[in-house]
């Protein structure tokens, strides 16, 4: 199919004797529509799925002029107060999970838009820093790629008993990571700016200062909500501490990691490599040196892209947009105090 194109649900339905549009975003595998159920919205709103990403601020607003709803796929699109001045249409924004970095919600409410969100999530996307800390551990893309081209091993595998986890930020995703981390008989290390010793002991985790967090660590993993303060909280600096024999692993935000600082990292040998799934832009930009670096492990994206997460999702989404259409909306984000 045109991915450029929305597919749409038929058929055109209307309300009060105009049709109310719902468009759904950034559907890159194009499953929403096979999600859940969608016919509590029969003859109510018609729903339109947009498989590509749209990059530029004037397009996105060019295809989304006709929506009265609009739903964001976490912070793939972006929707700050300028966006949100020239969709004079829109008057429901849900975007999926309760919290969305992307989103002015200020400005959601100073234009009357209903701003909504999903339950979901759970440990999809500590389960895949485990599968990404693994890949690197074992050098996984590296072999199979060796078995497809006709070859054979050429790496050394890293065992991950008696090795140090360092832990950027120990909250709910971070302390699962700690969990699995213990049952490979590592040593867990962690640090963040508000990280309490209690915390520490109720994980099984060792707490120690910022920079001894990343010259002991072996794996670094990122676990921290982006935010003003974290952004760029992993410097140059930093980076230049850890042991050339250690990764990096980032799934959390790109943008609290420097990333041209990374980069050099990887590409100079301070590190042996990171493993990421979030970047400062998304899609990741063609010419990016992530996508050319082979101690670069780069996955789109997707520790929340389970079929679970994804179905609670889909269907918080029907519910959201009908309960909105009776008047009464669902799981509304409070504006920002």
């Amino acid at each position: 199919p045109d991915v450029s194109q929305p597919v749409r649900l038929p058929p055109p339905w209307r309300i009060m004797g105009r049709m109310l549009r719902a468009a759904i975003l950034d559907d890159y595998q194009g499953v929403a529509l096979s999600m859940t159920d969608w016919s509590p919205l029969d003859g109510r709103v018609q729903v339109d799925v947009f498989r590509e990403h749209i990059v530029q601020e004037d397009d996105i607003v060019a295809a989304l002029q006709p929506y009265d709803i609009v739903v964001a796929m976490r912070e793939r699109t972006a929707f700050p107060r300028t966006t949100l001045d020239r969709l004079p249409n829109l008057k429901l924004l849900i975007t999926t999970g309760m919290g969305n970095a992307a989103v002015d919600v200020r400005a959601c409410y100073d234009h009357g838009v209903t701003f909504s969100g999903t339950g979901g999530g759970g440990t999809s996307t500590a389960e895949l820093t485990w599968a990404l800390i693994l890949a690197a551990a074992r050098g996984i893309v590296t072999e199979v790629n060796n078995v497809r081209g006709g070859g054979w091993m050429t790496t050394v595998g890293t065992d991950l008993q008696g090795q140090t986890l360092g832990l950027l930020g120990l909250g709910r995703l971070g302390g699962r990571v700690a969990t699995i981390g213990r049952a490979f008989g590592m040593e867990l290390i962690a640090w963040s700016q508000n990280l309490t010793a209690d915390r520490c002991a109720e994980m099984g985790v060792t707490l120690v200062e910022r920079d001894e967090l990343f010259r002991r660590a072996d794996f670094l993993s990122v676990h921290l909500v982006l935010s003003e303060r974290t952004r760029g909280l992993v410097s140059e600096r930093d980076l230049r501490l850890m042991k050339q024999t250690a990764w990096l692993v980032n799934t959390s935000r790109g943008p609290i990691v420097d990333e041209a600082a990374l980069a050099a990292a990887c590409e100079e040998g301070w590190i042996a490599g990171a493993a990421l799934d979030a970047y400062s832009v998304e899609p990741l930009p063609a010419g990016h040196p992530f996508r050319r670096l082979n101690n670069v492990l780069p996955s789109p994206h997707v520790g929340y892209v389970t079929e679970a997460t994804y179905r609670t999702w889909f269907a918080h989404i029907v519910d959201d947009i009908a309960g909105f259409v009776d008047g009464k909306p669902l799981r509304i984000i409070p504006r920002p105090s």
